[in-house]
């Protein structure tokens, strides 16, 4: 979707400052907050990482650009959790559970919570069909404007680049955010000139490296 987290190439934000030795977590409630979320979704709730990233995205501009990192976050998670009737309101006011117990599949207890916060996951699929591109290939992405969630950013569309390399077959973001199942597809690097992306004012030097699913592109 077209939504204010798709800031690539636009102006008017100041310039990316690093913060040296920049800590994990700048708040105890942050880390708590990645928690929640991790835990959450090993406790067989009907929601994905990607559907998680489509409600982040649905949040009006201002209120997205006006929150933190972990504040945008912890809406996700709540907006999810009431959508699915795992808590109500006045749960969320009192800070605890009123009246019988709510899970969507099984109980997380606590000392399971770090080893589902750390357990590696993969996205990767086994597909029966051949990648359509390979290393060196032109490849030209495509002008779309979903409504839903998708990983193609905004100013990288109807733009020529370059194969770099190719990642396997993996969860298709675009169908498992609409509750369309993972549909796996095709993933690859590729990488575009600066001028492609930004005209000739750009940088002759920049380039850009993207990872794009299959369904984004075509031959150039």
């Amino acid at each position: 979707m077209n939504g204010a987290q798709d800031l690539g190439g636009m102006m008017g934000f100041g310039p990316v400052v690093p913060e040296k030795n920049e800590p994990p977590f700048h708040a105890t409630w942050e880390g708590r907050v990645l928690a929640m979320e991790v835990a959450t979704r090993n406790a067989g709730v009907p929601w994905n990482l990607d559907m998680i990233r489509s409600v982040r995205e649905s949040l009006p501009p201002l209120d997205y650009l006006s929150m933190s990192y972990y504040e945008i976050w912890l809406h996700s998670q709540t907006e999810l959790l009431a959508r699915h009737g795992l808590v109500i309101a006045d749960e969320m006011k009192a800070g605890h559970a009123l009246g019988g117990q709510k899970h969507a599949g099984h109980v997380l207890h606590a000392d399971d919570v770090w080893a589902a916060v750390t357990r590696p996951g993969s996205y990767i699929r086994d597909v029966a069909e051949p990648a359509r591109f390979a290393v060196g290939d032109r490849v030209r992405s495509l002008n779309i404007n979903p409504t839903g969630h998708t990983r193609l950013p905004r100013y990288a569309r109807a733009k020529v680049g370059t194969i770099g390399r190719v990642h396997g077959a993996h969860v298709y973001p675009d169908s498992n955010a609409a509750g369309r199942g993972e549909d796996a597809r095709w993933c690859y690097n590729v990488t575009f000139a600066g001028r492609e992306l930004w005209g000739a004012d750009a940088d002759p030097t920049l380039t850009v490296s993207l990872d794009l699913w299959e369904p984004y592109l075509e031959p150039a």
